[in-house]
């Protein structure tokens, strides 16, 4: 399987059509605190950005014909989220416009990376500078939230401290750490981890700042580890290197290292039959600092 190293997005304004970066994210933490009655577990977790990701390429159109390319096979564009973010804005705000959207898909599916959240907020984003639609972050948030539960963060496009079901955030920053991810070849259900009766579902709630202070764990870890000897076998191999574990509900595990040549040593170490890169952790979204250089 390919690996990528991807160590800086450029970020220059380009010719049209556009590109436009869908960073991944890492859950530098993750704890469940509680299962509430209507079946949402609350939650204390930190998000922090990639200089890594799939790239969305954007052309405005006169009519109103949403088009994305390449079609998947196993996914109608109605059930698309890059689909269904271009259809929603439109909706939203009356416009008259069009686009032509071909995704650059580098991010696999099921690896806790966000691919997915990353794809629909950046639709949202770069549609609404590019058709002049006028909404603003909080707006924009909003719809994203009618799209997946993590698209709000990637809209916000701050690293974040989320709390309750995922809908409090507050702005933070973390220190921005170099790390390596790898993906085994298994996809893992979000549903499935959240359902397992093993699930750690009383961790004490505490504050942004004892959370900072604290060694970073993830309360889904065990679960998946139980379930997924895969995952388990990638992480020992990175704990040879650096503290690592699991982001979010996996499959993705990553280890984290305090500069590129560290990363690099250990990343060129490793096996190559798994899909894994190298990347900064970034508390901006690479998304948003092009933007700021195209508005």
């Amino acid at each position: 399987m390919q690996h990528y190293h991807f160590s800086h997005l450029h970020l220059e304004q380009q010719e049209k059509p556009y590109r436009f970066p869908c960073p991944a994210k890492l859950n530098l933490f993750l704890y469940i605190n509680a299962k509430r009655q209507d079946g949402y577990h609350e939650l204390q977790t930190l998000f922090q950005f990639l200089d890594f990701g799939d790239w969305l390429e954007i052309n405005v159109r006169e009519d109103s014909e949403i088009c994305l390319t390449p079609a998947l096979p196993t996914l109608k564009d109605e059930d698309n989220l890059i689909y269904r973010a271009a259809k929603l804005l439109q909706q939203k705000t009356n416009c008259a416009l069009g686009a032509n959207l071909a995704l650059d898909k580098i991010l696999p599916m099921g690896s806790g990376l966000g691919g997915g959240s990353s794809n629909a907020a950046t639709t949202l984003l770069a549609l609404n500078q590019l058709w002049n639609t006028q909404l603003t972050i909080e707006q924009l948030a909003k719809l994203g939230l009618m799209l997946g539960a993590d698209v709000p963060i990637f809209i916000h496009g701050h690293a974040a401290f989320a709390e309750g079901i995922g809908e409090k955030i507050t702005y933070c920053t973390p220190e921005e750490k170099w790390y390596v991810v790898l993906k085994p070849d298994v996809s893992i259900s979000t549903a499935s981890v959240f359902a397992d009766p093993n699930l750690t579902r009383n961790t004490p709630k505490k504050s942004l700042e004892q959370l900072l202070s604290q060694k970073y764990e993830n309360d889904c870890e065990k679960v998946v580890l139980n379930h997924y000897p895969e995952v388990e076998e990638i992480l020992h191999r990175l704990l040879q290197y650096a503290p690592a574990r699991l982001t979010g509900t996996g499959a993705c595990v990553f280890a984290e290292f305090n500069d590129e040549e560290s990363a690099q040593t250990a990343f060129q170490a490793l096996p190559k039959n798994y899909f894994g890169f190298i990347a900064q952790g970034l508390n901006i979204s690479p998304l948003h600092n092009m933007l700021a250089k195209i508005s």
